[in-house]
């Protein structure tokens, strides 16, 4: 039982490891827009901030939503957070799936670089929506009589920069329209908002229309941004030119092209002119006219 189980860590092992090697040559390609998605997320958590000062409380709005779900209540608002949090969890943890199991058919890094584009043109739509007009929030601590309502004024540009994580993020107000949780919950799992999108209203977090508007801006901007996108390539064929060749498999590969080019045969299947020896060298049978008197001459 010991020997099986130390073999299948030495397996196990060296699956990581080759995996590491693959995943560090393909971020080392494409860093940089890695860093830009995650500098774009600071930008998106900075507008949101910078709106809670604009904040103003008032009025519940009339929302088809809250009439028909009932409200949670500040005890069991953190039922659609726990949701949420699980949803984003899990999801980060399969995208490393390909680290551990034998079955994978994507790269990491070029998942992340896919889900980043969507999320940095998702999140542009909703800045630019949410600034356009400041709905008074939903959300308990948005409400009339809550210090947390409206920021007083920052005393230094320091304190806007940092934005106050996490408890600015999760205590925000203004960032309204559309809901930042949809656009998260509909990138990583598009099937959620079945579900999902019901206990955001509920828990008063959001308006319906937040949610609606997510529900059909974020998938309409995956389906765009996927089609701009070029494919991911397919592991069982990109992984010879991802991963480095062996001695081995160099030498082997020499001694082909060098047998190729000894025989006159690039490899090209195109490349299939007859070939003839005249006086020791290859000669091409193209299609050209030899003057008799220069073949007899050796020419």
């Amino acid at each position: 039982m010991s020997f099986y189980i130390g073999r299948e860590a030495s397996k196990l092992w060296k699956r990581i490891c080759a995996e590491t090697i693959t995943e560090i040559n393909l971020l080392l390609e494409n860093w940089k827009y890695l860093l830009a998605g995650l500098v774009c997320q600071y930008i998106h958590g900075l507008a949101a901030r910078g709106v809670h000062y604009l904040h103003r409380p008032g009025p519940t709005l009339q929302d088809i939503g809250f009439m028909i779900l009932p409200e949670l209540g500040q005890d069991k608002a953190y039922i659609s957070e726990t949701l949420f949090t699980f949803i984003f969890v899990s999801f980060v943890l399969w995208t490393f799936h390909p680290f551990i199991l034998k079955s994978r058919k994507i790269y990491t890094v070029l998942i992340w670089c896919r889900v980043l584009a969507f999320l940095v043109v998702s999140q542009f739509l909703r800045v630019v929506t949410f600034y356009s007009t400041q709905l008074p929030g939903p959300n308990y601590h948005c409400r009339e009589g809550s210090k947390l309502a409206t920021l007083p004024r920052p005393d230094s540009v320091l304190e806007v920069l940092l934005i106050n994580f996490p408890r600015g993020v999760l205590y925000g107000c203004g960032d309204l329209i559309f809901s930042s949780h949809m656009i998260f919950t509909l990138v990583f799992v598009r099937t959620y908002q079945k579900y999902g999108s019901l206990l955001i209203v509920a828990s008063r977090k959001h308006y319906t229309v937040d949610v609606v508007v997510a529900w059909y801006t974020v998938n309409l901007v995956v389906f765009f941004v996927d089609k701009k996108l070029a494919e991911l390539p397919d592991r069982s064929v990109a992984a010879a030119t991802l991963l480095p060749l062996s001695t081995k498999d160099k030498d082997g590969r020499t001694k082909e092209e060098n047998h190729k080019l000894l025989n006159g045969n690039s490899g090209d299947p195109a490349d299939r002119r007859q070939r003839t020896q005249v006086n020791g060298k290859i000669m091409e049978d193209v299609n050209t006219i030899h003057h008799p008197d220069s073949a007899m001459n050796g020419a």
